[in-house]
């Protein structure tokens, strides 16, 4: 299903939903959106704050609330927060939208929702190897680089590129010429993990589009 909204109506359902799903949780655009400062590059932010006692029932209806809203392709959760008693960062891509569209969602139980660095760095909290897609991770990579490169971000576009190839043991690095650089992450990603290949398909496609030969 197409979504026919622009990227505030879309931001706007998921608040909705996420209220009306959970209740007594509350939410708050953050990042470029919420400042006013968003280009046509940039995701949507949003935090989830959840009752204590409700952290584990809400998360168990993410994926379902936010179907609600438009239908959900994928969520990956960050590693680092995977086994958080309090907190959990997802991504959130949607189908029929632009790939720039990710939702970064922050899930918080409300006894930490002002505690920015809760569980930061704690090994007990972070995901075990094994427990979370590298490739999948370094297809986000590849699509961050080419927001960088069209910002002009050089080497925010390096470091991610480079910590993509990284990720997933290939013996590569950027070069500077950004599509063939995404192209070839995308492509490595998918030889690990076939399932990503049509999305792999895509962010080289979004390469070329936004990119050109730079």
């Amino acid at each position: 299903m197409e979504f026919r909204g622009d990227r505030a109506s879309l931001a706007a359902g998921v608040q909705e939903v996420l209220e009306r799903g959970c209740p007594g949780a509350r939410t708050r655009l953050s990042g470029s959106l919420a400042a006013g400062r968003a280009d046509v590059y940039s995701d949507i932010d949003v935090e989830w704050i959840v009752p204590d006692a409700g952290f584990a029932a809400c998360l168990a209806q993410v994926g379902e609330l936010l179907r609600q809203v438009q239908p959900v392709a994928d969520v990956r959760v960050d590693p680092d927060f995977l086994h958080s008693d309090r907190r959990r960062l997802l991504f959130v891509r949607f189908e029929e939208v632009p790939l720039f569209w990710r939702l970064d969602l922050s899930v918080r139980a409300r006894s930490v929702a002002d505690e920015a660095d809760y569980d930061k760095g704690n090994p007990a909290a972070r995901a075990r190897e094994g427990e979370w897609s590298r490739p999948a991770s370094a297809l986000a990579n590849a699509i961050g680089a080419v927001k960088a490169a069209a910002r002009h971000r050089t080497g925010d576009a390096f470091g991610l590129v480079d910590r993509g190839f990284a990720r997933i043991g290939e013996a590569d690095s950027a070069t500077g010429a950004w599509t063939g650089d995404v192209e070839r992450l995308a492509l490595a990603a998918a030889r690990r993990e076939p399932q990503l290949t049509n999305l792999a398909k895509r962010v080289a496609a979004l390469a070329h589009e936004h990119l050109g030969q730079r």
